[in-house]
């Protein structure tokens, strides 16, 4: 299924997504922390704030294998995904 985030709401929701499927990969959640600076207790916390999802993202797009493996993961495009980002700084 493929879900283009039209609205911020949309796009928050494919963030979370993201991030879910990011902790769901122990190597990908540790690479996530460290390279963020987020603490799971940031992530528990704030989960839906769009700065901790515009960073979540940004960590996807910066590392491809990784903003590949997700979208896989998602059954959307990569595109979708750093179109959510966008979204969520607008």
């Amino acid at each position: 299924m493929t879900t283009k985030p039209h609205n911020k709401s949309d796009s928050a929701t494919v963030a979370l997504r993201a991030l879910a499927v990011s902790l769901g990969d122990e190597a990908r959640a540790d690479r996530l922390l460290a390279l963020t600076g987020l603490t799971a207790d940031d992530l528990r916390q704030r989960a839906a704030d769009p700065a901790v999802l515009v960073a979540v993202l940004r960590f996807l797009e910066d590392h491809e294998p990784d903003l590949l493996a997700v979208a896989e993961d998602l059954g959307m495009k990569p595109q979708e995904l750093v179109a959510a980002r966008s979204a969520l700084e607008a």
